[in-house]
Formats: structure tokens, C-alpha cells, sequence
């Protein structure tokens, strides 16, 4: 059986594929603000380097994979948070734990978003993510919105992995990213009640092209392919999962 780790277990999507590691035999580390094996808030420089440390501590001898899942939606605030837990503490864990994962020639599944195309990859905001300026990017956001905030960091995340493939391939790290369309969490409701954005998340979700918005399940029965040896030659890539809404936004942009 492996042993993975993750960020953001204690909900959503990433409590449902936490449930189906363990189901299958798995052993899971899960990293939570609140409830999970390391406490962390992911948040600061702090809370990141407390994860890294209590995650090497329950997994001296490797990880098979570790999935960041831990995110904040658009309506949060300050828009600061959104970039430091959505971006700069996926990265920082990442690297913190490469090692371990490299012991086992284990697999990093990010998740990214079907919204992180709607902001260009020459944004300043992206740009700043991943010029490693934490200050910069949370600067230049808190002057934007939340879209931006939260799409942008998705974009710069994807960016990120798709950058550094080759290098971590070469120590036999796979890196790959889901993207999920909206998908029915906590996290999607308070976006769903919030006066700005919920009717335009409401008109999204309606136009769904088969029919319907995810429930956690769809994404993580994908999560759980990619991590598997099933996905052992898919490195690079990003899986969208969103019931065709990509297609439907970028048919010829792939």
C-alpha cells in the first residue's frame, strides 16, 4: 500500500479522494487548517514550513504522491489570501517535501481550475506568482478582484507545473494537474451566496454542456486514476474535468 499526502483533506474534493485512498488500502496525511493529521495554515511562511516538517515526520521513508489541495475561493478576502494559499503554499510544499516524494519516484497532482485560461499568462499578477514575489503579486491583486485573484493563481499554478515537468520527471517526480469546473463544495456555496458573483456562477453552471455541475466524486474518481500506476506514463498534463465547458469556451484553443 503507498502513502500520500495532502492539503485541504478535511472537505470537498479533497475529502472525497482522501476517503477513496483510504478505502483502497492507503494511508493519507492530511494537512488542514482546522482538522487533519499536521494543523497548518497555509497561509503564512510559517504554517507552511510547520506542514513540511509535520508531513516529513509521519513519512520519513517517502511519499507516493502528494495532492495540494487546500484552496480559498474568489470571495474571499483579503484577495491576498487567496494568492498565498492558492499558489505560494502549493510551491513551497511541493519543493519541501520533492525529496520524499523522489525516495518513492512519486507523483504530484495539483489542481488548477477550468478559469485559470480566462487570465493570460503575461498578466502581471501571474507574472509576479511565479517570479517567487509574494509581496508583489499580493499587491497588485489587492488592487483587482476576486476572479482575477482566483483564476489567476490556478493559471500561475498551472504554469508552475508545467515548467518544472522536465526536471522533476528527470528525479522521477511526475507532475500533473486536474482542473475541475464548478463543482458543488462548501467552497462553491459561499460563492453561489455571494450578491457579485452568484448569478454569474449560476449562469455557468447552467450551461454546463452535459447538463449538470460536478459533485466531488467526479473529480476525485479522476484524481484517483492519476495517481495510480494506471497514469504512470501521463506526466505534464492537465486534466479537465468540467462537463465540457472548456470545450464549449476554447474549441480550437487546446
Amino acid at each position: 500500500m503507498r502513502t500520500y499526502a495532502m492539503t485541504g483533506g478535511a472537505t470537498g474534493i479533497g475529502a472525497q479522494l482522501r476517503q477513496q485512498l483510504l478505502d483502497d488500502g492507503h494511508t493519507v496525511i492530511s494537512v488542514d487548517i482546522k482538522e487533519g493529521d499536521v494543523v497548518a495554515d497555509l497561509s503564512t511562511a510559517e504554517g507552511r514550513q510547520a506542514a513540511i516538517e509535520g508531513v516529513r515526520a509521519l513519512a520519513p521513508d517517502g511519499l507516493d504522491g502528494f495532492i495540494p489541495c487546500a484552496g480559498l475561493p474568489p470571495v474571499a478576502k483579503p484577495l491576498s489570501l487567496i494568492t498565498g494559499v492558492n499558489y505560494f503554499a502549493v510551491i513551497a510544499t511541493v519543493q519541501g517535501l520533492r525529496d520524499l516524494l523522489e525516495k518513492k519516484r512519486g507523483s504530484v497532482l495539483f489542481v488548477s481550475s477550468n478559469s485559470a485560461p480566462m487570465v493570460a499568462s503575461d498578466d502581471p499578477y501571474v507574472a509576479a506568482c511565479l517570479a517567487g514575489d509574494e509581496d508583489a503579486a499580493c499587491s497588485d491583486i489587492e488592487g483587482r478582484d476576486g476572479h482575477t485573484a482566483y483564476a489567476g493563481s490556478k493559471r500561475a499554478l498551472t504554469l508552475w507545473m508545467r515548467r518544472h515537468v522536465v526536471e522533476y520527471a528527470a528525479a522521477g517526480v511526475r507532475l500533473n494537474a486536474v482542473a475541475p469546473g464548478i463543482t458543488m463544495t462548501p467552497l462553491t456555496e459561499r460563492v453561489y451566496a455571494d450578491a457579485e458573483l452568484g448569478s454569474v456562477m449560476k449562469e455557468f453552471g447552467d450551461s454546463v454542456p452535459v447538463g449538470r455541475t460536478a459533485q466531488p466524486a467526479d473529480i476525485a474518481n479522476v484524481m484517483r486514476f492519476m495517481l495510480s500506476d494506471a497514469a504512470s506514463y501521463v506526466c505534464g498534463s492537465i486534466f479537465f474535468v468540467d462537463g465540457g465547458s472548456d470545450a464549449m469556451l476554447r474549441p480550437d484553443d487546446f
